[in-house]
């Protein structure tokens, strides 16, 4: 399936939502949490993210997050990827952790800021694991209303400022207590969720600042990497040549696995037809480059180490 089109620039703002491949957990232990939360405070520090709100569930994660400068797919790469390592270290697993890369909802600020933070906060209270959204620890909530220290890397004072001016703690506790409001839960709950969260004039003026890019609703884009681009970075991983992977071949070499990841990711990644990829790698019919695909997808299911090779160049291609 395609990746949606990232739509990003400095100073933008996000939604961004993970979950854990097949509804497993991806928090089972406080250290992992812990660990989760000091890679948004390295984030902070690294590449300059502002960090809004967050909530850590069982199974998801939710982040409000400012990018000064546009740089959410770095940020993500960085946290998903040194997360799963942590994960599958502590757990004594290896393999994907998360169902995809991530969902990132571009917010237009302002207008929707308290009432994504309100949505955040209020995910414990909705699947009922607490009676008092304070009691819930994996929030920023609590360091909101100032149960807790708010840590450095974690910016309150937008959102609290724009309820009140003064009492902001006492405005905020009440307008979480009043509920999601209908347009936002409205939004979430669309089994295919738009790419932004913003008035129509918000949505207007993206489209003018992208015109160049086909989207749909804001240009519902998918940003696809060039075969040119997949070739190569498969090649750095296998440390092969790319004239290799263009030359036919036959047998199970180094080159021909090179080959066959290429084909996989121009389908899967690049969204390409297999009429398309078999005139790409100089195949004379599609039916060639679905053997070779089938083939490569036979090893990827046995082999541990190819699959996490194969996370890794996915991520890169990300970039």
């Amino acid at each position: 399936m395609a990746r949606p089109f990232r739509i990003e620039f400095e100073g933008a703002w996000f939604h961004v939502m993970n979950r854990g491949a097949c509804r497993r957990k991806v928090f089972t232990t406080d250290e992992q949490r812990q660990y989760f939360l000091a890679l948004l405070a390295d984030t902070s520090e690294r590449f300059n993210a502002e960090w809004h709100a967050y909530c850590l569930m069982d199974t998801h994660y939710h982040l409000l997050v400012r990018t000064p400068e546009a740089n959410l797919q770095r940020i993500m790469r960085h946290i998903n990827g040194l997360y799963t390592q942590f994960y599958n270290r502590t757990e004594g697993r290896d393999g994907p952790l998360f169902r995809g890369r991530y969902k990132a909802i571009l917010v237009e600020a302002q207008a929707y800021w308290t009432q994504l933070s309100r949505y955040i906060h209020r995910n414990p209270l909705e699947a009922k694991l607490v009676k008092r959204l304070d009691q819930y620890r994996w929030s920023s909530y609590p360091a909101y209303i100032g149960k807790h220290k708010r840590p450095p890397w974690l910016t309150s004072h937008y959102i609290l400022k724009s309820l009140a001016a003064h009492g902001a703690i006492d405005a905020y506790k009440a307008y979480i207590a009043e509920g999601t409001d209908e347009e936002v839960r409205a939004f979430y709950a669309k089994s295919k969720q738009p790419p932004i969260l913003g008035s129509d004039t918000f949505k207007h003026n993206l489209k003018l600042s992208t015109k160049d890019i086909d989207v749909p609703d804001l240009r519902e884009a998918r940003v696809r990497p060039t075969v040119k681009r997949i070739v190569e970075v498969v090649c750095q991983h296998l440390d092969v040549k790319t004239k290799s992977v263009w030359a036919l071949q036959r047998g199970r070499t180094s080159s021909n696995l090179a080959r066959g990841m290429a084909m996989y990711l121009c389908q899967h990644v690049a969204d390409m037809k297999l009429r398309e990829i078999a005139r790409k790698f100089g195949l004379k019919h599609y039916a060639s480059a679905s053997s070779s695909i089938r083939q490569f997808e036979a090893r990827l299911a046995k082999d541990r180490q190819l699959q996490k090779l194969l996370i890794q160049i996915k991520l890169d291609l990300t970039l």
